[in-house]
C-alpha cells in the first residue's frame, strides 16, 4: 500500500521535525537526534514535578503532542510501535528533572516497562527522585493475562500534569493518581487493521467482521465479531464497559479515533453513545478525536473514569498542547423551527390506486438498486447516486398516504417540493424543477405524458444538458418521447435502455460531475443516472406486463 513517506528508516525523524516546526517554539528536541528522540517543553524551568511519558511512535498525537504547560514536560519517542531505548528514556529524565523529581507514566507493555524501569533506576543512581506509574486500562483481555495500556493513559497524563502545574509534590501526585489506574476502563474495536510502513498489511479482519479488544500496536484482538453497523458495535462496547461501572456513579468518557475513522463516523458513534441507557452516567466527553492512534487503523476506543469534582477540575483545566480537546458535557441538539416559507406543505390527501402502485414500485426499485448505482457512480463520480435516489425514494414512500394522488398536477407539484428537500446536490434541484414544470403544465389540461416532456424541456434549459451529453437525459428523453407517441411500456423501457447503454460509448461527458473525469475513466462505463431511469421503466414494464 502506497503511503506519503520517503522511507521507514527516516519516517519518525522527518515526522518529528515536521511536528516541531509548527509548535511556535513551545517545544524542543534534545540533541542526540535521531537516535535519541525526546521532545521537551522549551520553557521548562525545573520548578515543578516533571511528568514524562512516551513509547513507540505511530500513536500520534501521543506522546509528543501532549508536551506543554499543564501536561507533559517531556515525551520519549521510539520507532514505530517500538519502545524507546533506555538511553533515550534516561536522557528525557535527565533533561527535565530537577529537585522536585519526575513521574513516569508508562503503558503496560513489556518493552516500555523494562526500558522505562531501568532508566528510572539509573536516574535514581544519579540522585534524582523518580516514580513510575504503569497504566493497564484494557478490559478486553481474560483475567489471567496482564492488561495493556490504552488511551485511558491520557487521563493520567492530564490529571498528573494538572497536579504538577498546581505545585503538588511528587508524593502527592503519585498518591492521587496511582489509585485511579484500576478505575480506568478502556476497550477498542476495528474493522480494518493498520498499515505498518514497510510491512505487508495483515488482512485478518474480513469484510463483514470487526475485531474487538485489540491493542494499539496492530496486534490481534480478543475476538472477531460480526459487523452490522455502528449501533450494534457500540452496544457491544458499552456492554463491556457497563460491567465495570457502578450504578449512580458519574463518569468521564474519552472517545478515541484509532486513526482511520472519518469525522462523520466519529460523530455517528457519539450519537450512538447518547442513545444508550448509560448516557445518564456520562457527565463529560473528551473527543471524539485522534488522541492515541494506531497509525491508520479503522477503529475507535472508549475509555471511562469515575468523576469527582477534583478530577473534573483537572481534566477541564486549560492546557497548552493543542492536541488535548476541551472536555464538554453532552447536550441535546437545539432544534429551531424552519422559516415559515420552508415549512412542510399540508396537501389534501387523495387516492389513486394505479398511481400509488406505480410510485411504490419505483421507490422499491431505487432502494433495491442503491448499491449498484453507487458502485457505478464511484467509477466516474463521488459514489453517491444510489444513496441520493434511495433517500428520495424512502421519503416519498413515507409521505405517499398524504399526497394528492387524485390530482396529477397537484401531485407533481408535491413531488417537486418533497424532492427539493429530500434529494441533495444537483439531482434534487433538477428533479424538483422537472416535476414543478410538469405540474404547471398539467394545469393547462394537457396529457400527463406531454406534461412530463415539458418538465424535461425545463431541466434541459436550466441544467444545460441535452441528449448526447452523457447524463440521465440520454435515457429519460427517448423514454418520454416514446410515451408521448403512445408506445407501450415495453417499448418505452426499450428506448430508455438503449439510451442508457449509449452512454457507455460516449467518450466525453459534457455535463454533470463526470464532465471533470478523464475519457479513459469513462470508457465502457454507463452513466448512473441513465441506468436508474432505465431500471425504473424496465421494472414498470415487467410489473404491468406491458
Amino acid at each position: 500500500m502506497n503511503q506519503f513517506i520517503n522511507s521507514r528508516d527516516t519516517l519518525i525523524t522527518e515526522a518529528m521535525n515536521g511536528f516541531l516546526q509548527r509548535q511556535e517554539g513551545q517545544v524542543a528536541r534534545l540533541d542526540g537526534f535521531p537516535h535519541i528522540k525526546v521532545v521537551v517543553r522549551a520553557d521548562w524551568k525545573f520548578d515543578k514535578v516533571a511528568i514524562i511519558s512516551g513509547g513507540g511512535s505511530g500513536h500520534e498525537p501521543a506522546h509528543a503532542g501532549f508536551v506543554g504547560k499543564g501536561m507533559l514536560a517531556a515525551a520519549v519517542c521510539g520507532e514505530i510501535f517500538a519502545s524507546p531505548s533506555v538511553d533515550a528514556v534516561l536522557a528525557g529524565i535527565m533533561a527535565v528533572t530537577g529537585d522536585k523529581g519526575c513521574l513516569l507514566v508508562v503503558k503496560n507493555y513489556t518493552g516500555d516497562r523494562l526500558n522505562f524501569g531501568l532508566a528510572a533506576e539509573q536516574a535514581r543512581g544519579h540522585g534524582l527522585k523518580v516514580e513510575m506509574l504503569i497504566v493497564d486500562d484494557d478490559i478486553a483481555l481474560p483475567n489471567d493475562i496482564q492488561a495493556r495500556g490504552l488511551a485511558g493513559t491520557l487521563f493520567i497524563h492530564k490529571i498528573a500534569g494538572f497536579l504538577a502545574e498546581q505545585g503538588k509534590t511528587l508524593t502527592e501526585i503519585t498518591d492521587f493518581t496511582q489509585p485511579l489506574i484500576p478505575l480506568i476502563s478502556s476497550i477498542g474495536v476495528s474493522i480494518d487493521n493498520c498499515t505498518v510502513p514497510g510491512a505487508e498489511k495483515d488482512d485478518r479482519v474480513k469484510e463483514g467482521m470487526a475485531e474487538l479488544g485489540l491493542g494499539i500496536h496492530g496486534e490481534p484482538g480478543v475476538e472477531l465479531i460480526p459487523f452490522d453497523d455502528a449501533h450494534s458495535v457500540m452496544n457491544i462496547m458499552l456492554t463491556h464497559l457497563r460491567a465495570k461501572m457502578n450504578i449512580g456513579q458519574k463518569y468521564v468518557l474519552l472517545l478515541n479515533n484509532l486513526g482511520g475513522c472519518t469525522p462523520l463516523e466519529m460523530a455517528v458513534l457519539t450519537e450512538e453513545i447518547t442513545k444508550s441507557d448509560l448516557m445518564c452516567q456520562f457527565d463529560l466527553i473528551i473527543g471524539p478525536d485522534m488522541l492515541m492512534t494506531s497509525l491508520d487503523m479503522h477503529g475507535f476506543s472508549i475509555s471511562i473514569l469515575p468523576l469527582s469534582d477534583q478530577i473534573a477540575e483537572a481534566l477541564t483545566f486549560k492546557v497548552e498542547p493543542r492536541a488535548w480537546p476541551t472536555p464538554v458535557s453532552f447536550e441535546k441538539p437545539i432544534v429551531r423551527a424552519l422559516p415559515c416559507q420552508l415549512s412542510r406543505t399540508d396537501w389534501v390527501a387523495s387516492e389513486n390506486p394505479l398511481l400509488k402502485a406505480v410510485i411504490q414500485k419505483c421507490c422499491s426499485v431505487l432502494v433495491e438498486k442503491e448499491q449498484t448505482l453507487n458502485d457505478l457512480d464511484a467509477k466516474i463520480g463521488d459514489g453517491d447516486t444510489g444513496s441520493t435516489l434511495a433517500t428520495a425514494a424512502k421519503t416519498l414512500r413515507d409521505e405517499l398516504d398524504r399526497l394528492p394522488l387524485a390530482s396529477e398536477g397537484d401531485f407533481f407539484e408535491a413531488m417537486a417540493e418533497l424532492l427539493s428537500k429530500a434529494m441533495g446536490g444537483s439531482s434534487g434541484v433538477l428533479m424538483a424543477i422537472f416535476f414543478a414544470a410538469a405540474g404547471q403544465k398539467m394545469k393547462s389540461n394537457v396529457h400527463w405524458s406531454e406534461a412530463l416532456k415539458a418538465g424535461l424541456g425545463r431541466i434541459t434549459d436550466v441544467g444545460g444538458a441535452t441528449v448526447g451529453d452523457r447524463t440521465m437525459i440520454d435515457a429519460l428523453a427517448p423514454a418520454l418521447n416514446a410515451l408521448a407517441m403512445g408506445s407501450n411500456l415495453s417499448d418505452v423501457a426499450k428506448a430508455a435502455r438503449e439510451g442508457a447503454d449509449s452512454t457507455k460509448k460516449m467518450p466525453v461527458a459534457r455535463a454533470g460531475r463526470a464532465a471533470y473525469v478523464p475519457a479513459r475513466v469513462l470508457a465502457n462505463t454507463m452513466d448512473p443516472g441513465a441506468e436508474a431511469v432505465a431500471c425504473l421503466f424496465e421494472s414498470l414494464a415487467d410489473e404491468m406486463g406491458a
